[in-house]
């Protein structure tokens, strides 16, 4: 028996011996993996390949690795425009790189300010006397911008292009609310401030579709424009406005019309495209597999090709994603956070600044504190310049005021200067189930807000002149800044949204340009030459490891992803509205303050349909499982 109880402790021992073994390889793994760095060592001569899968973002969310390994599900993938077009600049004039590749098989797109400016970055590949080759199974309206300016385009001869154009619906809760007898109680300023019109009607007000309407045909235009004038031979006509003519005159083949249309060069499969990629970049010596070819990835050849850091310093903050009271971010604008950034950077003796911003708006007291922090380095006498990417409105354009000059395309979304603030109460659903608030009270606002009992008028009429009062200093801020009466900026406010060409005609902007344009200015301002001053990205603690993460969760599978086909595009639009409605549903019960946000200036939700993780670090997770 004793003999028994020894052996069994030590298989006890064991068992735990391996179990801790197993749990510091696992932590072991996972350091290294976050504080891993491509090499410049994997730069090879051949192609640059741009496998995005994903979106293009101004800013990279940070990604919490344990959150992603114990979903089991891997992050969408995310592409940081100033890196990709820095990238795509230096393989212009590097004579390792033969060609540009562009796989746009999992292409979720990206603001079209975005893709402009990679557009410009791949143009000038081509000027170099360097091809730029593109392939996807489906082309939408963002993989084809990029794609019009390849000098071939493939598709997958059972994929096509489809041609969306901006706008579509989204969804309203009035009639769902008031059977669920929530009161939904808004208080805002501004004619056209739409972002509360969900929570109260059934569909779009007339002020909100005149404006959108108006923006939306202003980017359509600007769309076609771009994409015609990249690619001469396409012929936009049929796909955009006679779609399904258009498709069966190719009997129902849509890489055929893509074909018929221009919109494509060539039909093939990623066999196919990489062997004639592998004719121009050459074969690659390390992988027999069909269709290989020398090839460099954008991590290795970033690290390869640093920013420059000589001379001055100019100062970029970015300011992406909403803005939301706290450390939030990056990828989401946290006001504490960029305060923070902001401050930090006050001794460093910065020539100037500029703010990217790319935001929908948000918090109000988060964009008064990063405005503030803007405003202290003003207060140092160097120029600060505003570039506006994709969107730049609302709580974003509240931001944009203490610039001494702002750029932006037009393409970019700002304005709606405008207020509002959503309170949730429960009073008549409280009573619907025999459940019934009362109480003494000493003033008229005590207890409130009282989400059971309901709100007084008291408390309804001080909310609504707190908004107003919100909405008033907000435009004397804009009034100030471009030296406008308040009337005027109550005129062209109302939470109006514009696009970036009206707006720069109304005085909201005061030149086209992207952010190197909004450097070269703070630079002139500052009596800095070329070649005297640098570009120093505040707070830029960028990592590499959610690639990494991604790559070693999902193993082979990701890299091998062709992307989907028509049919199962369209499928992925289910994904958007359940993210639609999760992203309603926390904004209306969210504890948030007064907001200045633009809601149909929010980015368009792409999803990719969630895959179970399957790499060798997954694999270990769930040994444990």
């Amino acid at each position: 028996m004793s003999f028994a109880r020894k052996v069994w402790h030590l298989i006890v021992a064991v068992k735990d011996g391996l179990s801790l073994v197993f749990m510091l390889l696992f932590f072991f793994a996972l350091y290294a993996l976050l504080t891993a760095r491509p090499s410049p060592a994997a730069v090879r001569d051949g192609a640059l390949l741009l496998k995005l899968d994903g979106v293009v973002v101004e800013e990279k969310s940070r990604i919490d690795p344990l959150s992603v390994i114990l979903s089991g599900t891997a992050p969408t993938g995310e592409y940081d425009v100033q890196q990709l077009v820095h990238a795509i600049n230096e393989a212009a004039t590097d004579d390792r790189i033969k060609a540009v590749v562009l796989d746009l098989g999992g292409f979720m797109g990206g603001g079209q300010v975005h893709l402009q400016d990679i557009g410009a970055a791949l143009d000038r590949v081509r000027a170099a006397g360097k091809p730029v080759l593109s392939w996807a199974t489906v082309y939408t309206d963002d993989s084809l911008m990029l794609a019009s300016h390849a000098s071939e385009v493939w598709v997958d001869p059972l994929g096509g292009a489809v041609v969306l154009g901006p706008g579509g619906n989204r969804l309203y809760y009035g009639s769902l609310l008031e059977k669920l007898d929530v009161n939904a109680r808004v208080y805002k300023v501004g004619t056209y401030k739409s972002a509360v019109e969900p929570w109260i009607r059934d569909g779009m007000s007339d002020p909100a579709r005149e404006n959108y309407a108006q923006l939306y045909g202003s980017l359509w235009s600007e769309w076609q424009a771009h994409v015609q004038k990249a690619r001469p031979q396409a012929k936009l006509a049929l796909p955009s406005q006679q779609p399904a003519q258009w498709l069966a005159a190719a009997g129902g083949d849509a890489a055929t019309a893509a074909k018929s249309a221009g919109l494509v060069d060539t039909l093939g499969d990623r066999v196919a495209f990489g062997r004639r990629v592998a004719e121009i970049a050459g074969e690659d010596r390390w992988d027999d597999k069909p269709g290989a070819f020398a090839f460099t990835e954008l991590e290795p050849w970033l690290a390869d090709n640093p920013l420059p850091d000589d001379g001055d310093a100019i100062g970029v903050v970015t300011i992406a994603g909403e803005i939301v009271d706290g450390e939030a971010g990056p990828g989401t604008a946290g006001g504490d956070r960029i305060a923070e950034v902001l401050d930090k950077a006050l001794s460093d003796n910065l020539k100037g600044l500029v703010v990217r911003v790319d935001s929908p708006g948000g918090s109000v007291l988060a964009s008064e504190e990063i405005r503030r922090a803007i405003l202290r380095h003003k207060a140092r006498k160097i120029p600060v310049a505003i570039s506006m990417a994709n969107v730049a409105a609302s709580g974003g354009y509240w931001v944009s005021t203490p610039a001494d000059r702002i750029f932006a395309e037009p393409e970019t979304i700002t304005g709606s200067i405008g207020i509002f603030a959503v309170i949730p109460t429960f009073e008549r659903a409280a009573a619907n189930w025999g459940v019934n608030a009362d109480g003494v009270k000493t003033t008229p606002l005590s207890g409130q807000p009282d989400l059971i009992g309901g709100l007084p008028p008291e408390a309804d009429a001080v909310m609504q002149s707190y908004v107003e009062n919100g909405y008033a200093d907000f435009i004397q801020r804009v009034a100030r800044s471009r030296k406008m009466t308040p009337a005027r900026v109550d005129a062209v406010g109302q939470g109006r949204v514009w696009d970036g060409g009206t707006a720069r005609q109304i005085g909201l902007v005061d030149q086209y340009g992207g952010l190197e344009d909004a450097l070269a200015w703070v630079a002139a301002q500052a009596k800095l030459e070329q070649g005297e001053w640098h570009a120093r990205f505040l707070g830029d603690d960028s990592r590499t490891g959610d690639t990494l993460l991604r790559k070693l969760l999902l193993g082979d599978e990701a890299r091998r992803s062709s992307g989907h086909d028509l049919a199962g595009l369209f499928a992925l639009r289910q994904d958007a509205m359940v993210a639609q409605l999760t992203s309603d549903l926390e904004r209306l019960l969210g504890v948030k303050g007064m907001q200045a946000y633009c809601l149909e200036c929010a980015p368009i939700q792409r999803q990719a349909a969630p895959r179970r993780t399957q790499g060798w670090l997954a694999g270990l997770v769930r040994f444990f499982e």
